[in-house]
């Protein structure tokens, strides 16, 4: 009689179907974990405008510009000399208020120095201007 030899392979078939399960639900699932993105709320109803206001737009390069009361535009060069010019125009007017609006390409960073030098300046009417739907 001839003895028979124990077969010692692995299937391993079952493991990669099991590989490529997981494969598929951590590339679905990653994109949720990142908190890198964010979307930011659409402005269906935006406030309206107050009748008279200055305007600081920062574009998508970061370079600021101001627009007085009339409309007139300036464009400004860095935050020192918009301080400059916020201070000439506050002087005409103490209650006047001021809108910021930043270019969807622009980064965050440059829109928040902004902002936070009108609030230092001491305006008590800061907003962001937002395009409505």
């Amino acid at each position: 009689m001839r003895q028979r030899r124990l077969k010692s392979e692995i299937n391993v078939v079952p493991y990669i179907d099991v590989m490529l399960v997981l494969l598929v639900i951590f590339m679905v699932a990653t994109p949720m974990m990142t908190t890198g993105s964010v979307e930011l709320p659409s402005t269906g109803t935006a406030p309206q405008k107050p009748p008279k206001y200055i305007k600081v737009e920062v574009g998508s390069d970061g370079a600021l510009s101001v627009y007085n009361a009339d409309g007139k535009a300036t464009k400004i060069k860095g935050i020192k000399a918009l301080k400059g010019e916020l201070t000439s125009l506050k002087e005409a007017d103490e209650k006047i208020a001021v809108l910021i609006a930043g270019d969807k390409e622009t980064q965050y960073k440059n829109v928040i120095e902004v902002l936070d030098e009108v609030k230092r300046m001491g305006f008590d009417k800061v907003g962001l201007e937002t395009a409505s739907k």
